[in-house]
């Protein structure tokens, strides 16, 4: 593998490991919230050229980072409007806390499984009730786990 390479995938994990510590996420919750085990995810924050690419992604996708083409520059913070929270607050997406009725002791879940809820339960969500927000995260989680 080519010197370059592993330098920028060297970067690349110190940038997902700088926004992971600035977002004050511990490594399980964040591999947890990009589908991942947490030893993938260490591989990944050193840049290991062996993980997949989706695994990057991925972590970078929960992280609120956007990979470019362009050289010789870190992952960009994507704009707040943008970003999916790598906890989800049930209190601040009402639609979501309806459906999650049975989930107890906890505020907060992750990404992927806000997905399955609102996957597993669309047919009872009101979509005239949606507020921006929430219409605004499940477009979100839709384009991060379906493509």
């Amino acid at each position: 593998m080519l010197q370059g390479t592993i330098d920028q995938l060297t970067a690349l994990g110190n940038a997902i490991r700088i926004q992971r510590k600035k977002l004050k996420v511990t490594v399980v919750t964040a591999a947890e919230s990009a589908g991942l085990s947490r030893v993938t995810w260490h591989r990944i924050e050193k840049g290991e050229p062996s993980v997949s690419a989706g695994a990057y992604f991925s972590a970078l996708a929960v992280l609120g980072l956007q990979a470019g083409v362009q050289t010789h520059q870190e992952p960009t913070a994507c704009h707040e409007a943008d970003c999916i929270p790598v906890q989800i607050a049930f209190k601040e997406y009402p639609q979501l806390k309806f459906l999650a009725w049975q989930i107890h002791g906890t505020d907060y879940i992750t990404p992927k499984e806000a997905w399955g809820i609102y996957q597993r339960n669309w047919r009872h969500v009101e979509e005239e009730a949606l507020e921006e927000k929430e219409h605004k995260l499940i477009h979100q989680l839709q384009k991060l786990f379906e493509g």
